[in-house]
């Protein structure tokens, strides 16, 4: 019966073109057998996605898909419903994108129904991180609605409240859960505001304060992973999660339901009284230095020029909304959020732009600098683990839907979410997100942006610097600048992808305008 528990995928699990040959030397024809070095940390991840998905997480859900051309689909009932049978590896987003958390040192939310294994995921990520099962379910903190920040970071000593002359000389006994690779907390929308404003500090700054001492919570390695878990992502629970500490979710992940073809292993595990926990293969648990490597080896998979652009092109859709305010700098959504105002009435307002074309229209939010690195970071996790040298756009689109779930909203007026097929995605997060993205890339393609972007080359112009720019040229290119904008105002329709470009070239102009006055002052 445990034999099944060591049955591990042979390498390598995934094909990799080989490099170019190179040419034999004597060295070569006579050298004794090279000892084999060690596993690639990205064979040793995919090994490990294996064995979860396989083994331990009854999870035949192939919901991340990648295929090379178009993927064999079938048409089912009569809802309309598309079964894709994609043509590459594809994985389940409830394995995959805890694995690629503890891979970054990442925050992940894991929301569903009671019992759907959500806490034992996250267990399982705590074992492959190095501790023991009963270390890692001894520090699971549970969410309950009398928790206290002492409960959560640990007590002062009474001998020293009593004899301490000053906080200074109090030592507090912290909670052994604070420094372990992996952090988890049980149904976190349960715990009362104030003790998740202290879980705040720990999840966004690494350390902890009680009666002025600090702790790190930083493990040996470096690199920490927190996983949380909640029935829902929708607001309800015992008590309102607070919204900075929603925002610090990497990534949100569905934990799906138990597909009733697998019943014969329950049964087996039933009988046997198992864990997957109690039985992860050795060979899988990553050592401190290997997570530290595999951190930084998964940083530095490069994001090329080209997958860039449509990231930019993406996340300029969305601060825009026209009379936001009257300057041209604050016509935003979060002018009118945080100016008392209802961003669906405002975009109702706007009758210049097409709310089919205006992806921006779809939504009551824009994008922070947060949620960006989260994305750019998770597609560098996704490329890596596929084996990949550089990000591609479909890694990209396979994390989005997870990294914007909870930080890109969707406008509940939009006329989309009320007519036809489309109304599914009012509560479809991931499948809004994943074809709100598509959409943008249609529309880069239609708009021609591939080999056209001449805001990008005004900028690389000024990045290159002034040093040696003489008057004149800078005049020409102020004048250029100029007419670029003048060519857009002449479109007469305005949309959130002009409004970063109009903004960029107003910075451009300024830099021009100061470099000519101090020219013209006389320090040429």
């Amino acid at each position: 019966m445990g034999d099944r528990w060591k049955r591990l995928s042979q390498s390598p699990t995934r094909r990799v073109a080989p490099g170019p040959p190179h040419e034999l030397t004597a060295d070569d024809l006579f050298a004794e057998g090279a000892a084999a070095g060690p596993e690639p940390l990205d064979e040793k991840l995919r090994r490990a996605y294996y064995w979860l998905v396989n083994q331990a997480v009854i999870s035949p859900f192939y919901d991340v898909e990648f295929s090379t051309g178009s993927p064999v689909s079938f048409t089912l009932g009569d809802a309309g419903a598309t079964l894709d049978l994609p043509t590459e590896q594809s994985y389940s987003s409830n394995v995959l994108l805890p694995l690629l958390t503890l891979a970054v040192g990442g925050k992940c939310l894991l929301v569903g129904g009671p019992g759907r294994g959500k806490t034992t995921l996250a267990v399982l990520m705590g074992v492959l991180a190095g501790s023991t099962p009963a270390d890692v379910r001894r520090h699971v903190q549970q969410g309950q609605p009398q928790m206290t920040v002492s409960d959560l970071v640990g007590l002062p000593l009474p001998r020293d409240l009593v004899q301490a002359a000053s906080l200074d000389e109090v030592t507090v006994a912290w909670r052994g859960w604070l420094t372990e690779p992996v952090k988890i907390v049980d149904e976190y929308n349960r715990i009362p505001t104030k003790t998740q404003s202290a879980l705040l500090t720990m999840v966004a700054e690494g350390y902890v304060e009680s009666h002025d001492q600090v702790r790190r919570t930083a493990p040996p390695s470096g690199v920490e992973s927190w996983f949380f878990t909640a029935n829902d992502d929708g607001g309800g629970g015992t008590f309102p999660v607070i919204q900075a500490l929603r925002d610090r979710m990497d990534v949100t992940v569905a934990a799906l339901g138990f597909n009733s073809r697998f019943l014969d292993e329950l049964v087996a595990r039933v009988e046997a009284g198992e864990k997957p926990e109690d039985h992860v293969p050795a060979e899988l648990v990553l050592t401190p230095d290997e997570q530290a490597r595999l951190r930084a080896e998964v940083r530095a998979v490069p994001v090329p020029a080209s997958v860039r652009r449509r990231i930019e092109f993406f996340a300029s859709h969305f601060e825009f909304v026209q009379h936001g305010g009257r300057r041209f700098e604050y016509r935003t959504k979060d002018t009118v959020s945080t100016g008392g105002g209802r961003v669906p009435d405002v975009v109702d307002e706007n009758t210049g732009a097409d709310l089919a074309v205006d992806l921006g229209a779809q939504t009551v939010n824009s994008l922070s600098v947060r949620a960006l690195q989260t994305l750019v970071g998770y597609a560098k996790a996704m490329a890596f683990f596929r084996g990949r040298e550089t990000v591609g756009l479909d890694d990209v689109a396979a994390v989005l839907p997870f990294a914007l779930r909870g930080k890109l909203l969707p406008n509940p007026q939009h006329p989309r979410f009320d007519e036809g097929a489309d109304r599914e995605l009012s509560a479809d997060a991931v499948s809004w997100l994943a074809d709100l993205f598509a959409q943008s890339c249609r529309q880069f393609t239609a708009l021609g942006l591939e080999g056209d972007d001449p805001v990008a080359e005004v900028l690389a112009q000024l990045a290159r610097g002034l040093d040696g720019v003489d008057r004149v040229e800078a005049s020409r290119r102020l004048t250029a600048v100029e007419a670029r904008i003048a060519s857009i105002a002449g479109t007469g329709k305005l949309y959130g992808r002009h409004y970063d470009d109009l903004v960029a070239l107003k910075y451009a102009h300024q830099r021009y305008t100061g470099y000519l006055a101090w020219l013209e002052g006389g320090s040429s």
